[in-house]
Order: structure tokens, then C-alpha cells, then sequence
């Protein structure tokens, strides 16, 4: 079987780089091209490289960015990966799905445009019916979004206990690893030894794409959740990994140990499918009173195409009417590339490309 050739877009970015990693040895997908702004065209990715935990194959850095140009794009791949920034992405991304690609994006440029599904296999498949309603279907070209870094994380726990017991209200604080901001990043000596309060939007994206990402569409439109989403946002000096805390009011009285067992032994379509990058178990549960912890969890995931794909949840509590817990995910793998990947997966699988 041949393989799908794509292209990655934002290629001297972190998120870009990622795609990459995740895109190396693919058994479904072939990279023709990556791709960024005019100024760094001619550069070998080794150049520019900003992943620094990946051991990248000496082809792939010895790769060369091109600029981009999005029909030169979509007449050479039939997915475009997009990493680019936000301020960016929005008009390229269009042209490439007007072209005739299939975009599946990590920016939050077309995340609540109506017809634009922010995809995460394992909770709403269903949402892919959206990309029928999107005017450059007919030519074969679509936009799928993942969510941002911080609502993928605990967005496979919330569907896990909503679908189980019902969820009535979400109170989340974040501690955003520093990757989290691009590269590079705070500067230093903003962030070492130091917990900065606010990130610019973040609070706002989790609670309205939480509500959208577990939500419905039917009739050509959207429709919300219908449970309550407050999120507190900190930026804190950790590379990879942003934990969350979760104090949720649930519709049931469930058990810790029922709680846990929902949790660890909850599947999704993309483990039904099997599809490549999906995790084995998308939610880990972890017993130990001081887990989950960026440095020993952020890679959590299994088989090893999955590493840094699956949430880890610990510290499960309950009291004065309420359930609390922490959960942990990889922020530009499972929160940003890896994401849009297994959204590409799920695609091809479903016969949408």
C-alpha cells in the first residue's frame, strides 16, 4: 500500500518538529515537504532544530524548508500538517483547504469557526460529519482543529466520567509547562524560580472549546456540552507537561475505586481502530500520592509510537460534594503534533482521505 504524502507546515517551529517526529517512519503517512516563512527557505531542518529530546534521522535534518505556497502544496500532498502560528495560520490554512487539502491543524485560528470540528478520536469521531458542511468539501479539501494544550489533557477524563456518572460543573487550575508558549518561550528569567499567573486567551479557549469539544453536532451546527467550565491559567518553569487540578461536581456518587476503575478502563475509537499513534490505555491511573509528575509521567503512553499520547490521572479525592484530582499530558505531543496526527489517522480510517 502506498503511503499518503504530506506536508508539514511551521517546519522550524517546535510544534512543526514534532510533527516531524511523529511523522518518521510513519506506516501510513510520508512526508513530501516541509514547510515555513520565505526567511527560512534553503535551511536544513538540523539548522534550525528546536526539539532537543528526539534523535531525528540524518535524512530528515538534512531535509530542506521550502517556502510556502499553497497550491504548490496541495498539488504535491493530499494532508498538510499545520504547526504554524496563530496570527499565521488562518488565511494559509484556508487556501490549502480551498486548494483541495485536507488541513488538520494545533492552531487556534478556525477552532470555533461553525462548520470546524476540534477533533480527539477517542471522545467525538462523530464531529468528522461537520467536514461534509465546509465549502471546500466538494473539492476534497477540509479543515480539522485539535483543541489547545491544556483542554486535550483533561478532555478524555471528563468524557470518561460524564458518560459514566454525569458532570454538572468543572473548576480547573493549570500549571503550563514553558514549551507551552512556542520557542523560546518566557524568557528565563521571567520563569526560573517562578509561577506567572496569567496566559494570554487560555482561560477562555478551555471553557468554550471543552464545551464544544464535548458537545454535539447535528442539523449542520453545533451545540455546547451543557456543564459549567472555570479555568484559573499559570505558566510554571517546567519544559514539558502542563498538570491540571480538577474539582468536578458529578450527576452520580460513584466511588473512588469506581471512579478509578472508570477511568483506567475507558476506550475510544481510536483504540477500537487501533489506529498507530493511539495509546493502548488513553488514561493512566496512578495510585501513588505524589503522581502524577511532569518529570516521570509527560511520556506517558504505549507502544512506543504512543509515548507522550496518553493522560496520567492520580490523586483521586472526594469531599464536601465534589471529586478532585490531578491530571497530567504531554503539551506539543499529545496537546499539539501527536494530536493532529491521530486526528489524521482517524480520517484516513473513515475513508476521508
Amino acid at each position: 500500500m502506498s503511503k499518503i504524502k504530506v506536508a508539514v507546515l511551521g517546519a522550524t517551529g517546535m510544534i512543526g518538529q514534532r510533527f516531524v517526529q511523529m511523522l518518521e517512519g510513519h506506516p501510513w503517512f510520508e512526508i513530501e515537504g516541509l514547510y515555513a516563512s520565505e526567511k527560512s527557505e534553503g535551511r536544513r531542518l538540523g539548522d534550525v532544530l528546536k526539539v532537543r529530546d528526539h534523535e531525528y534521522s540524518p535524512d530528515t535534518l538534512d531535509t530542506v524548508v521550502r517556502a510556502m505556497d499553497p497550491k504548490r502544496i496541495s498539488e504535491r500532498a493530499r494532508v498538510a500538517f499545520s504547526g504554524l502560528p496563530s496570527d499565521t495560520a488562518g488565511p494559509a490554512e484556508s487556501a490549502l483547504a480551498d486548494s483541495g487539502a485536507a488541513v488538520f491543524t494545533n492552531a487556534g485560528t478556525h477552532r470555533m469557526d461553525p462548520h470546524v470540528p476540534i477533533v480527539i478520536p477517542e471522545i467525538n469521531p462523530s464531529h468528522l460529519d461537520a467536514l461534509r458542511d465546509q465549502p471546500s468539501y466538494g473539492g476534497g479539501g477540509f479543515i480539522v482543529a485539535n483543541a489547545n494544550c491544556s483542554s486535550t489533557g483533561i478532555a478524555a477524563p471528563l468524557h470518561a466520567i460524564r458518560e459514566a456518572y454525569g458532570l454538572e460543573s468543572v473548576f480547573v487550575s493549570t500549571y503550563q509547562a514553558l514549551s507551552g508558549a512556542g520557542y523560546p518561550g518566557v524568557p528565563s528569567l521571567d520563569a526560573v524560580g517562578n509561577v506567572i499567573p496569567f496566559i494570554d486567551h487560555e482561560e477562555e479557549k478551555m471553557e468554550t472549546e471543552l464545551s464544544k469539544i464535548l458537545g454535539g453536532y447535528s442539523g449542520g451546527a453545533f451545540a455546547g456540552a451543557g456543564f459549567k467550565v472555570m479555568a484559573n491559567c499559570a505558566r510554571v518553569p517546567v519544559v514539558d507537561g502542563h498538570l491540571e487540578s480538577l474539582v468536578l461536581g458529578l450527576g452520580g456518587s460513584p466511588s473512588l475505586s469506581e471512579l478509578s476503575e472508570t477511568l483506567s478502563g475507558f476506550r475510544g475509537e481510536a483504540q477500537r481502530l487501533g489506529l498507530p499513534s493511539a495509546p493502548e490505555a488513553p488514561i493512566i491511573v496512578r495510585g501513588e500520592s505524589n503522581r502524577p509528575q511532569p518529570a516521570l509521567d509527560a511520556m506517558a503512553g504505549s507502544p512506543a509510537r504512543a509515548r507522550g499520547m496518553a493522560s496520567t490521572v492520580g490523586r483521586l479525592r472526594q469531599g464536601n460534594g465534589y471529586y478532585k484530582m490531578f491530571v497530567l499530558s504531554h503539551n506539543t505531543l499529545r496537546g499539539g503534533a501527536g494530536g493532529s496526527v491521530l486526528n489524521a489517522e482517524l480520517a484516513k480510517a473513515k475513508g476521508l482521505l
